[in-house]
């Protein structure tokens, strides 16, 4: 099995909608072991609440997926490359000391220092792409 982290971003369109992140969520919750960082995890619910203005039932059940995936909380390490955003540094950082495997994120700033990241970086497409080809 392998220790996946989906970005804030993933989660928040698997919650909103259907569609290729709602079955990659499905697909790592059944076939991988998905790492939420605590930062991901507090942005994801802050979004679903602010910005799609989700119920509190509906919150309760994303919170009750949530629950169980393995937490990671914030690291002392610093990001192991600069990323534009200080806080996706902060990201990348809580992920590769938790010991994940693959960072799946939608965020560009990520997706662009991929190359020099100790872990693969993908965009929810390319992972899915990756996993059904038989190659995880």
């Amino acid at each position: 099995m392998i220790r996946v982290c989906l970005d804030s971003n993933v989660l928040v369109a698997a919650f909103a909608a259907r569609g290729l992140c709602s079955d990659l969520l499905a697909h790592v919750l059944s076939e991988q072991h998905l790492v939420i960082p605590d930062v991901v995890r507090e942005e994801t619910l802050r979004v679903l609440s602010a910005k799609f203005k989700l119920s509190s039932e509906a919150l309760e059940s994303v919170t009750a997926v949530l629950d169980r995936c393995e937490g990671a909380s914030a690291s002392h390490e610093s990001s192991p490359i600069p990323v534009r955003d200080p806080d996706d540094e902060r990201i990348l950082a809580d992920t590769v000391a938790a010991g994940v495997q693959i960072l799946v994120t939608g965020d560009k700033d990520l997706l662009d220092v991929a190359e020099q990241s100790p872990i693969p970086i993908l965009s929810p497409r390319a992972f899915m792409m990756l996993t059904r080809g038989g190659a995880l």
